[in-house]
């Protein structure tokens, strides 16, 4: 059986990423995914990116790449951009939205947010009238629907098991026969029920680089064992926050308290 590691939303925090990654390499770990958000929120999104390009089995796109890496983006229009350089942008905006594979028999479907788009949100604790939600999909069975977004047609085969970042928060859920799941956040940690916000003694969990690995035989389509285990990493968020305060990055102070209290106003 193979343990497959799958992570999301770095958001150019090196810190976070190396404990992450050493973390993943003390398990043993077979394969590496990475479901996207390189940039943007802290310093270091070209070390960020060199190191999953060398690591990572598969990479797949998130909003902020997009919006961040898309071609004809003039110099100084976004901090992150001018930090990374053309081949960075040109590699970001060129990863695929979708990655698919067989794990024990279960057609296991990745992608940042939805099937839909890298910036629609599904997150089972919001419903329809949350104030901070622009965009939201009501139904798990969304998730799990094939479209042209995701290289999807109609008729195409649906997944078992599909896995999704963009919110930043860890979750499991069994719908309809199906496993849903989101391996939180290494660089961006929140919880999106956080309301209280600003008690960093209770909200200390939540701060940790968060990430999953799902194990079972890999490219099997035989019916067999499949396991999830969602995993916490401390790491030193004071050096981030070093790193944020000493650089020019614009609206930094919403980095650092995001980082302290896992939480986004």
């Amino acid at each position: 059986m193979e343990k497959i590691a799958i992570i999301s939303d770095i958001h150019a925090n090196l810190t976070a990423l190396r404990a992450v990654m050493a973390d993943i390499e003390s398990k043993n770990v077979d394969k590496l995914f990475c479901l996207g958000d390189y940039v943007v929120k802290c310093t270091r999104p070209a070390e960020v990116i060199d190191l999953l390009r060398e690591k990572c089995d598969g990479m797949i796109k998130g909003n902020c790449d997009t919006a961040v890496c898309r071609p004809g983006i003039e110099p100084g229009r976004f901090w992150s951009r001018d930090l990374i350089g053309e081949e960075r942008a040109e590699f970001l905006y060129n990863l695929p939205n979708c990655i698919e594979f067989y794990l024990s028999g279960q057609l296991v479907r990745l992608f940042h947010a939805t099937p839909f788009s890298d910036s629609v949100i599904f997150n089972p604790a919001y419903n329809k009238n949350d104030k901070i939600i622009r965009e939201i999909l009501e139904s798990p069975d969304e998730m799990f629907k094939n479209n042209e977004f995701i290289g999807k047609k109609e008729g195409d085969k649906t997944p078992d098991i599909v896995g999704y970042g963009h919110i930043h928060t860890q979750n499991l859920l069994r719908f309809g026969n199906r496993t849903l799941f989101n391996p939180g956040s290494v660089g961006n940690p929140v919880e999106m029920e956080n309301s209280e916000g600003g008690d960093k003694e209770k909200n200390a969990f939540s701060t940790m680089a968060s990430y999953a690995i799902i194990t079972g035989d890999f490219d099997s389509r035989k019916l067999g064992s499949i396991s999830f285990e969602f995993v916490r990493v401390p790491y030193n968020i004071k050096e981030e926050i070093e790193e944020l305060e000493k650089s020019d990055m614009p609206f930094k102070d919403k980095a650092i308290e995001a980082l302290t209290i896992a939480y986004v106003r």
